[in-house]
């Protein structure tokens, strides 16, 4: 098993932990990884896109001239595709584009995505990352601490006030355990994980 160090919020060095290889030294397969992200985006994508087709346009009773005897080209409708103001032709309708893969592929593209972080050197464990108050200038001081501009921060909960205090500074999220995903690692350049989250992706990731 690989060590890491523990640090806190200063960026000292407070402690050694020990990485489980199964989630941290797992061959990075770029097919997988991209494979898993395009089924989150396609998962959070609204569908509700929609044109009207040339039955859904207002008008088009009437027939606009006769048929013969004007020397214009011959119309049955004014919502006709092909005129002004009439129906789209194969236009797009509202649609769910989710789909799923495989469970074992998601997790083992998390533990992917995981160990890619450690191999570059952009993880960091945090002993605990906690905020008394909402201060969005305070969490940007922890960050300033670690030379980070870019950063995914994953708790062992709900942490509201740290939350709060992240929400408007740009380039920066942060996350429950549960809420991990291989799309948010892959955004951000620098992962931060509290050491108390390394037993709970343990037990999520290695069932």
């Amino acid at each position: 098993m690989a060590v890491c160090d523990v640090v806190n919020t200063s960026a000292a060095k407070v402690g050694d932990v020990e990485l489980n290889d199964a989630l941290f030294a797992v061959e990075v397969q770029p097919g997988i990884l991209h494979e898993v992200v395009c089924m989150q985006r396609a998962n959070r994508r609204q569908g509700t896109a929609s044109t009207k087709t040339r039955g859904e346009v207002r008008g088009g009773g009437l027939k606009p001239w006769r048929q013969k005897g004007t020397g214009r080209a011959r119309s049955g409708s004014r919502t006709s595709p092909i005129w002004r103001g009439g129906g789209v032709v194969f236009g797009p309708k509202p649609r769910d584009y989710s789909y799923k893969l495989p469970k074992k592929v998601r997790r083992l593209a998390l533990r992917m995505a995981l160990s890619a972080r450690f191999s570059e050197g952009n993880l960091v464990i945090l002993d605990k990352f906690t905020m008394p108050e909402i201060k969005t200038k305070e969490f940007v001081n922890v960050m300033k601490n670690f030379n980070f501009d870019n950063c995914l921060v994953v708790t062992d909960g709900t942490n509201q006030n740290l939350s709060l205090s992240a929400r408007n500074a740009v380039g920066y999220k942060v996350l429950p355990t549960v809420g991990l995903n291989v799309y948010d690692i892959l955004k951000y350049s620098k992962l931060m994980l509290e050491q108390s989250t390394l037993a709970q992706l343990e037990e999520r990731l290695m069932v």
